[in-house]
C-alpha cells in the first residue's frame, strides 16, 4: 500500500460516496434544466438519442424541401403574372387590329350578299352543290392574270373553295367567310382586280352564292377593282402591332424567378419527398409571340383578310394562355397541398423528437430541490462520521 494513501473509515467512506452520488445527480438535473432536455448524449439514453437524431435529420431534409416548394410556388406565381400581362398586351393588339379594320383597305374587295341557304346560315361546311352548281362545274377566282379553279364535285364545300384561293401560288387573292355567312374575296395587290366566274350554263349559281352581276353568255362574272391607294393608317397600325409583339417576347423572357421562366420554354421540377420518388414536373411553354402563333403584320394590313387572320391568331393565343393559366393554377394547388402536408409532417417529427428528449421542467425542478436537501443531509452525515473518528483523540488528552 502506498504511503500517500489516506485510509478512511467505512462510515466516512459510505457517507462520502452518497455525497458524491448526490452531487452527480444534482449536476445532471441542473444540466437538464439548463438545456431543457433529458437526453443530451447517447450516454443519457442511447435508444432515444439515436431515434431522436433520425427524426431530426428528417426534419432538416423536409425543411430543405419546403424551401424548394416555396421557391417553386413563387416561380409559378411569376408565370401567372406574366400570362396576365401578356393577355393585356394581346388585348391591346386586338384593339389595334380593330382600328385597322375600321380604316379603308387598299385592296379590291368582292363581297357576296348571301348569308343563308334554305334558311340556314352559310358555314364552311355548306356544300357548293346547294347553290345550284353541277358536279362538273368549275369555279374560277383570280385577278385576271393568275386564277384558281375548283371543280365542284359532289362533296366540295365553301371552305374548300376558300382554302383553294388562300393556298394559291400567286399569293394575291384572299378569301374568308364573314361571321354572318357572307363570302369575302380580296386582292392583296394594291392595283389588282378580282373576279369570280363559273363555266356553268346555269347563270343563277353564282347569284345564289351571293355574287349577282350575271352575264348570260355561258360565263358568269363578278368583278371588283382596287383603288391602288395604300392606307397610311393601316401601315401605322401594323407598326404598332409589331411593336406589341416585341413587348410580348420580352415579357415572356422576363417572367422568370430564380432563373426559371416557364413562359420561355423552361420547365420546373419540384421534389415532394425525402427519397425524391414523388415529383411534380411543370412543363414550360413558348409564350413568345411566335410561340403563341401571333405572327407579324402581313402586307402592313392593307387588306381585311390579313387583319382578320391576325385577330383569329390572337383569339387562339388568348385561349392558349387561358389553358396555361388553368394548368399553372392546378400546379399551385398541388404544391400548396404538399407544402401544408410537409409542414404537418415536420410538426409530427419535431413532436416525436421532443417526446424522446425534452425534460419536464417541473419534475426536474422538484428533483433538484430534493437533491439539494439530500446533499445537505449527506454533508451533515459525513461531518458526524468524521467526528466519530475524532473521538479517538480524546484518549490522548
Amino acid at each position: 500500500m502506498s504511503n500517500n494513501t489516506v485510509v478512511l473509515s467505512s462510515g466516512v467512506r459510505a457517507n462520502l460516496l452518497a455525497l458524491q452520488q448526490t452531487t452527480d445527480l444534482i449536476t445532471t438535473t441542473q444540466n437538464r434544466l439548463a438545456t431543457g432536455k433529458k437526453v443530451n448524449t447517447a450516454l443519457d439514453n442511447a435508444t432515444n438519442f439515436f431515434m431522436a437524431n433520425s427524426f431530426q435529420t428528417s426534419v432538416t431534409n423536409l425543411n430543405t424541401l419546403l424551401d424548394q416548394m416555396n421557391l417553386a410556388q413563387r416561380t409559378l406565381d411569376q408565370a401567372n403574372s406574366g400570362i396576365t400581362e401578356i393577355t393585356n398586351l394581346l388585348g391591346t393588339a386586338k384593339g389595334t387590329l380593330s382600328q385597322a379594320l375600321a380604316a379603308p383597305p387598299a385592296t379590291a374587295t368582292l363581297t357576296g350578299s348571301t348569308t343563308t341557304i334554305s334558311g340556314v346560315q352559310m358555314t364552311g361546311t355548306t356544300l357548293l352543290s346547294s347553290f345550284g352548281f353541277a358536279a362538273t362545274d368549275v369555279i374560277t377566282v383570280g385577278d385576271g392574270a393568275t386564277n384558281v379553279a375548283l371543280t365542284v364535285g359532289s362533296t366540295q364545300t365553301i371552305q374548300a373553295l376558300l382554302n383553294a384561293i388562300n393556298a394559291s401560288a400567286n399569293g394575291k387573292d384572299r378569301a374568308e367567310l364573314a361571321g354572318d355567312g357572307r363570302i369575302l374575296l380580296e386582292a392583296a395587290a394594291a392595283t389588282a382586280s378580282i373576279s369570280i366566274t363559273s363555266n356553268s350554263a346555269n347563270t343563277t349559281a353564282l347569284g345564289n352564292l351571293g355574287f349577282n352581276n350575271v352575264v348570260t353568255n355561258g360565263t358568269v362574272n363578278n368583278t371588283a377593282a382596287s383603288t391602288g391607294t395604300t392606307s397610311a393608317a393601316r401601315t401605322s397600325l401594323a407598326a404598332q402591332f409589331d411593336a406589341l409583339r416585341t413587348q410580348i417576347d420580352q415579357l415572356a423572357a422576363d417572367s422568370s424567378f430564380n432563373g426559371v421562366s416557364l413562359l420561355n420554354n423552361q420547365s420546373l421540377t419540384v421534389i415532394m419527398n425525402q427519397t425524391a420518388t414523388t415529383k411534380l414536373i411543370v412543363a414550360g411553354n413558348n409564350d413568345t409571340s411566335t410561340g403563341l402563333g401571333v405572327v407579324g403584320s402581313a402586307n402592313t394590313f392593307q387588306d381585311n383578310y390579313d387583319v382578320n387572320t391576325a385577330i383569329n391568331n390572337i383569339n387562339n393565343a388568348l385561349s392558349t394562355l387561358q389553358n396555361q393559366a388553368s394548368t399553372y393554377t392546378a400546379n399551385v394547388a398541388v404544391i400548396q397541398s404538399r407544402t401544408d402536408f410537409t409542414k404537418q409532417t415536420i410538426n409530427t417529427l419535431q413532436t416525436g423528437v421532443n417526446d424522446l428528449t425534452l425534460a419536464d421542467a417541473n419534475q426536474e425542478g422538484a428533483s433538484l430541490l430534493a437533491l439539494q436537501t439530500r446533499q445537505s443531509l449527506s454533508s451533515t452525515a459525513l461531518s458526524l462520521a468524521t467526528q466519530a473518528d475524532q473521538n479517538v483523540l480524546r484518549l490522548f488528552r
